[in-house]
């Protein structure tokens, strides 16, 4: 037979107070004489009686509890952010819920009613889904939360983002600076702010090359192809591009799961990278040190970010928004990282 677990009626007979009063040495609030405080403390060490801090939670619609919410678990960028998130979140006494979403998950507004349900003290959102409608509903819900990896110009709601306009140039400029002379870009989602940024980045850095290279008709050198950030698009827009542009010798990946795609690709296809091809990524995930050839990238502090935003919405959470103690996004900044899949350029040809 299953031991009966100690309740708190039982401190408060055995302590000879009424459970209102251990209710509310519990919950620090309100009145108690130190002899009964000290009174309930030595019942609940002698019964071993340690309260639900669930259903505690769920009483005050408390739980310690912050969601995380991304699109695909499989990107190796999201694993090693979650990490970062979940290990500050432990260390100041909250729990992780993941939340893996599908494409028009958030649109639907059962999503945000489960998520209310949950009780959750907040959440951070890594999605690439922000329509007019999952913005209202994010309103709706009154809920902390903090965004990560948004474009600078939308300021509607508190972001953790990086100048993806800036890495995307570092990543083109590099790719010309080794010697490459036609450039395309395999982009991420339209739809996703960083994505458009990257391109805009792209965009401008050829044209700007081509007019300095005194080109009729600057445009004429932009090629972009839309992917979604899987390593099966840029496998697939890689042997599109190619097959349409044979004598593009540089691309500029929205992504590092794309770029490993591309190399896939490439390889496939006969070309040799870095010889015939450069490639260069971006996110800085580990994956990319681990193909061959490895591949250049503009990274970002996958675990920096994490750490931040994990700050930012605990802080936002307990009311301490003004706290500038710790680690902020300030500090968080991108760096190209040059390897062989670029550096190598050129070479035999």
């Amino acid at each position: 037979m299953r031991e009966k677990q100690t309740t708190i009626r039982d401190v408060a007979k055995e302590a000879g107070v009424s459970v209102a009063t251990v209710s509310r040495y519990l919950n620090n609030n309100g009145y108690i004489s130190q002899k009964a405080e000290m009174k309930i403390r030595e019942v609940m060490e002698r019964l071993n009686y340690h309260p639900n801090e669930i259903a505690r939670g769920l009483a005050k619609k408390k739980t310690r509890t912050i969601a995380l919410i991304i699109p695909d678990i499989t990107n190796p960028f999201f694993p090693e952010l979650v990490v970062a998130i979940e290990e500050v979140a432990k260390s100041k006494g909250y729990s992780i819920i993941l939340v893996n979403t599908q494409v028009g998950d958030m649109d639907d507004n059962h999503f945000w009613t489960q998520l209310q349900n949950r009780y959750v003290d907040g959440f951070i959102l890594a999605s690439f889904e922000m329509s007019e409608k999952v913005i209202k509903a994010i309103e709706k819900l009154k809920i902390p939360f903090v965004r990560i990896d948004r474009a600078a110009e939308n300021n509607t709601f508190d972001s953790i983002g990086l100048d993806n306009y800036k890495g995307a140039k570092l990543a083109v400029e590099h790719l010309i600076e080794v010697g490459c002379k036609k450039i395309a870009h395999i982009s991420g989602p339209k739809s996703y702010p960083p994505s458009s940024e990257r391109k805009r980045g792209y965009v401008e850095t050829v044209t700007d090359r081509a007019v300095g290279d005194g080109k009729s008709s600057p445009e004429d050198t932009v090629i972009v192809y839309e992917g979604d950030f899987t390593l099966e698009s840029g496998k697939l827009l890689t042997q599109l591009l190619m097959n349409q542009h044979k004598d593009v010798d540089g691309i500029f990946l929205g992504n590092d799961l794309m770029a490993i795609g591309s190399l896939k690709a490439l390889k496939l296809m006969g070309y040799q990278v870095p010889q015939e091809i450069a490639i260069i990524g971006f996110d800085g995930i580990k994956l990319t040190e681990m193909v061959e050839p490895e591949i250049s990238t503009v990274e970002q502090p996958i675990y920096d970010i994490g750490v931040v935003s994990t700050n930012k919405l605990i802080r936002k959470i307990e009311g301490l928004e003004n706290d500038k103690s710790i680690l902020d996004e300030t500090s968080l900044d991108i760096r190209l990282v040059t390897r062989q899949s670029t550096l190598g350029f050129g070479k035999y040809r």
